[in-house]
């Protein structure tokens, strides 16, 4: 059996989702799952001796539990810390999503699990054609979604949803608690979890990044369902 597909989304940049993704690999490494991670396009990379490297893409690659060669894994990296798509098109090189689809390929077929984090928001464009969402929907993959836990979440978390549950199954949630906890965090908290009816998988307190856990129920029902999210229908 191919593995699963889950994609992390998130309500802004810098909201959680590469602590949220990596949590998710290493519990489920813990669990003797085989895992990998899994970033499409990553910009604000930087030079090093084997090329462009991206920090997300690496804490990924750390946190899963099957060994692949960094391309594999994040197979578009560009140096411009930017949306994507514009950092694509300043170096010239335009996301191709046949190369995403056969990076992808490749990793269902290493393990149980593969754990898609995408950049910034649900409506990124990976080109001039397709959103980050617009591809997902394609696949039909279940979509986690990371809440920043800042000034402005439940707006940005309701809009999330949302986009989200027009072309996607949202299958749950977690609240991402950034470097400084948020005035009210308790009461805001309290608040999302009354109006996002997806299940809610836990939370990361502030600055228990590699520390907490969240509960993965809802990904075993997933392991179990039938059907196939290698491709597009």
């Amino acid at each position: 059996m191919s593995a699963r597909t889950l994609f992390v989304t998130g309500t802004d940049t810098g909201a959680g989702k590469t602590v949220v993704a990596s949590t998710v690999l290493r519990q489920l490494a813990a669990d003797g799952r085989r895992a990998v991670g899994f970033k499409p396009v990553a910009s604000g990379c930087e030079m090093t001796p084997d090329g462009l490297r991206n920090d997300d893409a690496q804490a990924l690659l750390a946190a899963g539990s099957v060994s692949c060669d960094y391309a594999r894994l994040n197979p578009y990296a560009f140096a411009p810390a930017i949306a994507p798509h514009l950092a694509a098109e300043a170096a010239g090189t335009p996301v191709v999503i046949g190369t995403l689809d056969r990076a992808h390929a490749w990793l269902v077929q290493q393990g149980d699990w593969v754990i898609v984090e995408g950049a910034g928001g649900w409506a990124v464009p990976l080109n001039d054609d397709i959103s980050f969402g617009g591809w997902v929907a394609q696949h039909n993959w279940p979509v986690l979604l990371v809440v920043g836990m800042r000034l402005g979440c439940i707006n940005h978390a309701m809009l999330s949803v949302e986009a989200i549950s027009r072309r996607a199954r949202l299958v749950g949630w977690v609240a991402s608690g950034l470097a400084e906890r948020m005035d009210a965090y308790d009461a805001n908290l309290a608040c999302l979890k009354k109006m996002i009816a997806a299940p809610f998988w836990g939370e990361i307190p502030p600055g228990a990044a590699g520390k907490a856990s969240l509960d993965l129920s809802a990904l075993q029902q997933l392991q179990g369902e039938a059907g196939d999210d290698e491709g597009p229908p």
